[in-house]
């Protein structure tokens, strides 16, 4: 029986995702299956070990992490003739969630071993690709705010982050930005761009989630000018999913649009890494072009909000 290769993110989950490799073996040897659990350190190349994979004759490549190491590897399965699968092994797991991916590790092999796949979309910003969603303006500003915060003080991600969205809202950038959509040629001044593969609800407790991944359109949200207390007003009733957020914001829907700022080189988040992107950042949908593993009759995970 041939090995299902597994790429596991060495850092992912609260203790690191490395300690997970003898359960992972594990839960793949209860569902019959044997697996080829590779663990990647931060400094070691993920495309370049999926290739490696992919000329070696491999069809199905498991992606076990967070959000971003499943981009990692998803983006060098595009358009070709390969599936990938999903071990949810991250803080949030977004991607995991929408397309109902259970978190424990031995329910998520099972739909590796169910073996139902489906095609779904990706977006891209100038040839950056995202599973879940990019973003201009606040949310790459509290990411960079976390890591120096991390490095700086010296505590974890989370604290970090709270000082860093504390800071960021407190303080807010507004920018002005030349939006290119269906046509039209918009200006907005804004602290905040947020673009989605597919649509996202923007209300109550489902805030943030998705119900279809195959839509064939990104969203575009761009946020409306707030005072400070108004941003942390906003982050406030999002996170405890009071009322609707549809009001804060401009709201399109396109398959392809462009976004440009003044400044050369922008900070823009995809899937929750920061990268400075040449302006402008043209934005396009991708229809169906990852294959991926996941339940027949997908459904939100109990407790994945």
């Amino acid at each position: 029986m041939a090995s299902i290769p597994v790429l596991v993110n060495a850092r992912s989950g609260p203790k690191g995702a490395a300690t997970d490799c003898a359960a992972i073996e594990g839960a793949f040897r209860t569902q019959g299956l044997q697996a080829d659990v590779i663990v990647l350190q931060p400094d070691q190349d993920i495309p370049g070990a999926v290739d490696k994979l992919l000329a070696d004759g491999a069809r199905l490549v498991v992606a076990g992490g967070g959000d971003g190491t499943i981009n990692a590897v998803a983006s060098r399965l595009l358009d070709k003739d390969a599936v990938l699968g999903v071990l949810p092994l991250g803080t949030l797991n977004h991607f995991a969630r929408d397309l109902g991916i259970p978190f424990e590790v031995d329910q998520a092999v099972a739909i590796v071993a169910a073996n139902h796949v489906v095609s779904v979309d990706v977006g891209e910003v100038n040839d950056r690709v995202f599973l879940n969603n990019s973003s201009l303006g606040l949310y790459p500003r509290i990411v960079t705010g976390r890591e120096h915060a991390q490095k700086r003080l010296g505590v974890g991600k989370w604290p970090a982050m709270a000082h860093a969205t504390w800071r960021a809202l407190r303080h807010p950038a507004i920018f002005n930005a030349v939006i290119c959509v269906d046509g039209r040629e918009l200006q907005r001044r804004t602290p905040f761009i947020f673009v989605g593969n597919n649509d996202y609800v923007m209300e109550g407790f489902g805030l943030g989630k998705r119900t279809r991944l195959d839509a064939g359109l990104l969203s575009l949200y761009v946020l409306r000018p707030k005072t400070a207390w108004g941003l942390l007003s906003l982050g406030f009733r999002a996170l405890f999913g009071i009322g609707s957020h549809a009001g804060d914001f401009d709201a399109f829907q396109a398959a392809d649009f462009r976004v440009e700022e003044h400044a050369g080189e922008v900070e823009v988040a995809t899937d929750g890494e920061v990268n400075a992107v040449q302006s402008p950042m043209r934005y396009r949908i991708r229809p169906k072009a990852l294959r991926v593993l996941a339940p027949d009759a997908p459904t939100v995970p109990a407790g994945a909000g």
